[in-house]
């Protein structure tokens, strides 16, 4: 599978079977099917839209750590994505329900969302560039992947369409295509062409599974 890229592709085997559980968590099925409770999903929302602060805070630190000026015009534009569009739809979502602007400020960030913030913006401040794009893909890239699966499997009355094709949409599948380029244009840059054969892959894929498992936990926010 490499429609984001062959780093994408490796990565994302190597880290079997916590991908799956990731991508196929039961919350996710919830929004396929219908059946996950609004409670559950609106908690998750609160828990995402400060996540989503502290992940432009991580694509910000990318532009720092970027090695020319193609990488960091293509991380800035993720930040302005993530600011300007994505928590704004966070915030129609809760206002719908009732949580207005005040109870996504006042909101107490979890321990599970602290843990994984801070891992991916420590891979930035201790690493460097691919270190940080490693943590930071399974968030973008699974997205990605889980709204195009559920675009075609969900129910038709499912109540969270919204959500569905917001990840689904060509803006945000445009944005994970770009990223995947992005990660593997970085990799050949600085690891050549052959990558696998780099002492540093292993570590790599092993950065972008922690990742992943951070965000299989991330999931059981919904699920309080």
């Amino acid at each position: 599978m490499n429609r984001y890229g062959d780093a994408f592709a490796a990565w994302r085997a190597d880290a079997q079977p916590e991908w799956d559980a990731y991508t196929r968590h039961a919350f996710v099925e919830g929004l396929r099917d219908g059946t996950l409770p609004q409670s559950c999903f609106l908690t998750y929302l609160v828990q995402d839209y400060l996540f989503l602060k502290n992940f432009s805070r991580a694509w910000a630190l990318a532009v720092v750590k970027a090695g020319d000026l193609d990488e960091m015009r293509a991380c800035s534009a993720t930040v302005h994505t993530l600011l300007d569009h994505e928590m704004g739809l966070h915030v129609q979502t809760c206002a719908r329900a009732g949580m207005g602007p005040e109870v996504l400020a006042n909101a107490q960030e979890a321990v599970t969302n602290i843990a994984y913030t801070r891992y991916v913006l420590e891979a930035g401040y201790s690493g460097d560039f691919l270190d940080l794009l490693a943590a930071l893909m399974p968030c973008v890239l699974g997205y990605g992947e889980i709204g195009l699966r559920l675009q075609a499997e969900a129910a038709p009355d499912t109540p969270y369409r919204e959500w569905i094709d917001t990840y689904a949409g060509a803006e945000y599948q445009a944005a994970c295509i770009s990223a995947g380029e992005l990660l593997d244009s970085a990799i050949r840059k600085r690891l050549g062409a052959a990558p696998q054969e780099s002492p540093r892959w292993t570590a790599l894929s092993q950065r972008f599974a922690t990742a992943t498992r951070l965000e299989v936990a991330f999931w059981e926010l919904g699920r309080a």
